[in-house]
């Protein structure tokens, strides 16, 4: 078979080959042959490359070309294609007899001439002295600095730029091309001639695929790409930082970038995976895009030689098997050469490697611990794959950083984690910086910045990075809002709803009221494509899912789907601008659809699993709620929620029967009731002496938000009235201002007075504030691990002073002054009943005991105080000592490692020789001597209600605490 007939028979298989990984480097290898055998002309290479064609359309038009051009140049394209291709992509292609085919040019007579020639040799001369020939080319007057600079843009490997640069010189003329020849030339003196078998060339190999990998990071990380619209901000201009603590921990310690992946925290050190997760819109693909960024500068992760990042929206539409070497190589840089070489360095190195993996929960596939695969080199099912990995049994000793959404991590995943890392958004402080970056008009920040401060419940959606992009790209309709702003997830997203409709108006038209229905039509294609697909957790669509969809060319130009960067294969695919834009639309669809299905529909989106036992533990079956099985189904449920809210009545009655609104509201609210209900028959009677408890379980928070986004007082004291615990404990669930505002307004309507538990979770301020309106039913509200500061708590005991009920806090390890002792000796001295006031791990100096102290001397009725973890010293001490020496109420006092030494315990030795009520004295960790220890012992033998004092840690020496223990047996070392 002639070389011609060849090609044209092998034509999809040749296209295929030459595009499977998406990297135009094996086409280019190919034409820089074809250009050195005189097979191609240079016109002929500069229509293939021309600007903007896809690799498959350039490919095709090698096709075309070559067979135009007759047998000869086919078979000099097979030769070329033979040279290049791996072994593993020629198995099913045949070549004939064209693949010894050698360059039958005579010698070249121009330096020019040369370049053409030579080209294949001088790509990998080069590739690794860009700079150096630029150096010299710029030092000799050839080229500007200008065009330098365009050459080494990072959007191009280094086998592109010196593909650029003889492009550039060959049109500089003779005397370029010479001295671009000498370059090379010495180069290749300096070069140890490869050997497979020699160390260094292995080491030359990697250098140049991290070169390459770091090139095609860079460039793909370079921009902004979370968001539609946002390819105009650089990352480095935009990027702001949010939260980032160790989940799971006692103390919240922020972390940078180094620590993700650091030792910092570490629980599991025999495991490889790290979970960074968040809720939606969190900014935790950004936070890896920004990781990526600076690897790819070599400004951070020093240690990690190689770094391969996978998108999980991108791994879901993996259908074929493959090995470990084919998803480093076809899913993320394809190397220019040496590809075994390369793969074994990563298997002997694999400490030197790293792995991030975007969006777990958006991992359609679930995990099996029953298919063991370890050969790196065997294919398998995408899911097998990603699970052994994430476990270990493949690739162990690679670290891998994974991020999603806390509630989709299975829990046969999470024995597999070596810590987990929580992103918890934007602070205040990030809020404003974000919104200022967003917003060239210092003017328009302002404004935007201004309505937010006014609005403490938009103000809490805010610390969502998602949501502030959003108030920030709609910032003209928020500004119109007024004082009654947006309040609720379904308020914001209507918002950006009626921003993209009226931006793609013709001008001169105006969205009037009815704006729903005269988009009806392209809501509802949207619609029914988001919610067939996230029943599915199906993310990305090609051209034809959404053709099939009926989605026309017009809908698509409103800015709600966009083209996917995620996708490497033929064709255009799309996504939504954002996974919480398609819940939105799910929702819609859900809402003013008029098939008698919706109800079915419904039922299934607020089906919540029955606790049982006294821990709520799970039943095992096969529906375990939209919170596990797909938590962007429990996002969707949020927003029918919202969109059946009677504000929203008048807005979708232009285009949906009253009746069937109503009908649908009454079916949620009777889900929303019935699933509270599951979880309050689940409250396990009371042990004798201790108080009701309830532990909310991860359906709580949910139905909480879904009954606030309502905005029905009366749904949320129906919801409420049975409820009857006197603690509610929510620790650890994730708990930021928005949840706040959704608490508040659900709790506000109990019957009897709740202690309420939010330790560890990321109130801080804003959330503080958020609270206040059930503040009046809790007795008790314990805030430790909650990054809530000095202003939190201004407002916080300006309206406690108020309530009655309110009696006991709890505040260790927060962010808290001498500032705070302010308000707190204010409360001490106007609240007769409050009981307990817990400070520990905080930066209370003496100055701020001296001031709690004015407050303990009027307090009448205060049984706890905890200080532990301060720095009061001697001095805080001998002034809280004054303040409660003729206290007739306290019962517990910790001053634990806070500096004092002997001369507070002499001091502190007054209040146990007068009080008639301590009962424990807790000093461990501080500096007491043997003095200090006298001065105990004797106010002891004073007071005989006193069970015990701590002294473990003070500056005693064995023989002295074995005397103090046979003297008292109140003092506990």
């Amino acid at each position: 078979m002639s070389a011609q007939q060849l090609v044209l028979r092998q034509r999809a298989e040749l296209v295929r080959a030459l595009c499977c990984g998406g990297s135009s480097e094996g086409l280019e290898s190919i034409l820089d042959l074809l250009l050195s055998w005189g097979a191609l002309v240079w016109e002929d290479y500069l229509n293939v490359c021309v600007a903007g064609k896809t690799l498959c359309s350039r490919t095709r038009e090698l096709l075309d070309l070559a067979y135009s051009k007759g047998e000869s140049t086919c078979c000099l394209l097979l030769a070329a294609l033979s040279h290049v291709l791996p072994d593993a992509q020629k198995d099913n292609l045949r070549f004939g007899k064209c693949s010894n085919i050698q360059n039958s040019l005579e010698m070249p007579t121009s330096a020019t001439l040369t370049l053409l020639s030579d080209r294949p040799d001088l790509v990998t001369q080069l590739r690794n002295c860009v700079e150096g020939a630029l150096g010299i080319l710029v030092e000799k007057g050839f080229i500007t600095s200008s065009e330098c600079e365009e050459i080494q843009l990072p959007v191009y490997t280094s086998s592109q730029q010196v593909r650029r640069l003889l492009d550039l010189v060959k049109c500089k003329g003779e005397v370029a091309a010479e001295v671009l020849l000498q370059f090379s030339k010495r180069i290749q003196k300096t070069v140890v001639p490869p050997n497979k078998n020699d160390t260094f060339t292995m080491s030359a190999s990697v250098a140049e695929y991290q070169k390459k990998l770091c090139s095609s990071i860079s460039a793909q990380s370079h921009f902004l790409s979370t968001y539609s619209d946002t390819g105009k901000f650089s990352l480095d201009d935009i990027y702001t930082e949010g939260l980032l603590e160790l989940g799971q921990t006692s103390t919240q310690k922020s972390l940078n970038l180094e620590d993700v992946v650091g030792p910092v925290g570490t629980l599991n050190m025999e495991a490889d995976t790290v979970l960074v997760s968040g809720e939606a819109g969190s900014g935790k693909s950004t936070f890896l895009q920004r990781l990526h960024l600076l690897w790819a500068r070599k400004t951070v992760l020093h240690n990690y030689l190689l770094l391969f990042p996978f998108s999980c929206r991108k791994l879901n539409t993996e259908q074929q098997d493959l090995s470990l070497k084919e998803l480093l190589f076809l899913h993320c840089c394809w190397p220019d050469r040496d590809q075994d070489q390369l793969f074994q360095f990563i298997l002997d190195h694999p400490h030197l490697v790293l792995f991030t993996f975007d969006g777990l929960d958006e991992f359609k596939q679930t995990f099996s611990d029953d298919q063991r695969h370890c050969c790196p080199t065997q294919p398998a099912p995408m899911p097998v794959l990603f699970f052994n990995l994430m476990q270990g049994s493949l690739m162990k000793g690679v670290r891998k950083l994974v991020t999603s959404r806390t509630e989709a991590v299975p829990p046969i995943l999470r024995q597999y984690l070596r810590k987990e890392v929580l992103l918890k958004g934007f602070s205040p402080d990030g809020i404003d910086c974000f919104v200022r970056k967003h917003h060239s008009d210092p003017g328009v920040a302002s404004h935007v910045l201004e309505s937010l401060w006014s609005n403490t419940a938009l103000l809490g959606l805010c610390h969502i990075p998602v949501f502030c992009w959003i108030v920030s790209k709609c910032y003209k309709e928020l500004l119109g809002f007024g004082n009654s702003g947006p309040q609720t997830i379904t308020d914001v997203y209507l918002m950006v709803l009626q921003h993209f409709f009226h931006h793609r108006i013709s001008k001169g038209n105006r969205l009037g009221k009815g704006w729903v229905q005269q988009h009806f039509d392209t809501i509802m294609r949207l619609g029914k494509l988001a919610l067939q697909a996230l029943e599915n957790s199906h993310y990305i669509f090609s051209e034809t899912e959404v053709q099939n969809g009926g989605v026309t060319e017009e809908d698509i130009s409103k800015g709600f789907l966009i083209q996917s960067k995620n996708i490497s294969f033929d064709g255009i695919h799309y996504e939504f601008l954002h996974v919480t834009m398609q819940s939105f639309f799910a929702a819609l669809f859900i809402i003013l659809d008029s098939n008698s299905n919706n109800h079915h529909t419904i039922k299934r989106l607020f089906q919540t699993p029955r606790p049982e036992g006294c821990l709520g533990i799970l039943q095992a079956k096969k529906y375990d709620g939209p919170s596990t099985e797909n938590p962007n189904l429990q996002i969707t449920s949020t927003f029918v929620s919202g969109l059946l809210s009677k504000r929203h009545q008048s807005l979708l009655l232009q285009c949906h029967p009253i009746q069937t609104l109503n009908k649908k509201r009454k079916q949620v609210v009777k889900c929303v009731s019935r699933g509270m209900q599951n979880h309050f028959k689940s409250i396990p009677r009371p042990v004798k002496g201790e108080k009701k408890s309830m532990h909310a379980m991860p359906g709580f928070v949910w139905l909480i938000k879904c009954i606030y986004e309502m905005q029905d007082s009366e749904v949320a004291k129906n919801v409420v009235a049975t409820l009857e615990v006197e603690h509610l404990k929510l620790t650890y669930c994730n708990i930021g201002p928005l949840e706040c505002t959704a608490l508040a307004f659900v709790l506000q309507h109990l019957q009897s007075p709740v202690g309420l538990q939010l330790d560890s979770n990321s109130v801080g301020d804003v959330g503080v504030e958020q609270l206040l309106p059930c503040l009046h039913v809790c007795h008790s509200l314990y805030l430790r691990n909650n990054n809530i500061s000095d202003e939190g708590i201004a407002k916080l005991v300006e309206k406690g002073i108020q309530c009655q009920t309110f009696k006991k806090i709890a505040l260790f390890n927060n962010k808290l002054t001498d500032v705070c002792t302010q308000h707190f000796a204010y409360l001490l001295k106007t609240k007769q009943n409050f009981l307990s006031l817990r400070l520990g791990n905080n930066n209370i100096t003496a100055a701020g005991a001296e001031q709690l102290a004015e407050g303990l001397r009027c307090c009448q009725s205060l049984q706890f105080l905890g200080l532990w973890g301060n720095n009061i010293g001697d001095k805080g001490a001998e002034a809280l000592s004054h303040a409660l020496e003729d206290s007739r109420t306290l019962v517990w006092l910790s001053l634990v490692e806070n500096g004092v030494g002997s001369a507070g315990a002499q001091a502190l030795a007054r209040v146990i020789r007068n009080s008639t009520t301590l009962d424990e004295l807790w000093l461990s960790k501080n500096c007491i001597t043997r003095d200090g220890v006298e001065y105990l012992v004797q106010a002891l033998e004073k007071n005989s209600s006193v069970t015990s004092i701590w002294l473990r840690g003070n500056n005693l020496s064995p023989e002295e605490v074995e005397e103090f223990s046979l003297r008292e047996s109140r003092l506990t070392f």
